[in-house]
């Protein structure tokens, strides 16, 4: 079965840290590109970074220096990871893993996740 599953959610204070954490099934993900998307209250969804099944990388210029983004294809198995440090309140949102071609992942991700959110407050 073809999916995606968060984790790693929570609420964390400013300047702390969060690593996300998707677990993508199925063998189709191994040469497709990942994606972490957002989406706050009241705003429009937010491409925050990408990672090409050669591990090339682009982050949002919000969260450039401060989240990396990773990957480990496994067989059967892409696990996709977004460290987060230095969070600040703006980061508030629910975080969404999301696969696809790496021509069309910044526009139409095919597959998405349930969605994690994450709360910087103090």
């Amino acid at each position: 079965q073809v999916q995606l599953v968060e984790s790693g959610g929570g609420l964390v204070q400013p300047g702390g840290s969060l690593r996300l954490s998707c677990a993508a099934s199925g063998s189709i993900f191994s040469i497709y590109a990942m994606a972490w998307y957002r989406q706050a209250p009241g705003k429009q969804r937010e491409l925050v970074a990408t990672i090409t099944p050669g591990g090339s990388t682009n982050y949002a210029d919000s969260v450039k220096g401060r989240f990396t983004i990773s990957r480990d294809n496994a067989k059967n198995t892409v696990t996709v990871l977004l460290q987060m440090n230095s969070l600040k309140p703006e980061d508030t949102a629910v975080y969404y893993c999301t696969a696809g071609p790496t021509t069309t992942i910044v526009t139409r991700p095919i597959y998405w996740g349930q969605g994690t959110q994450v709360t910087v407050s103090s």
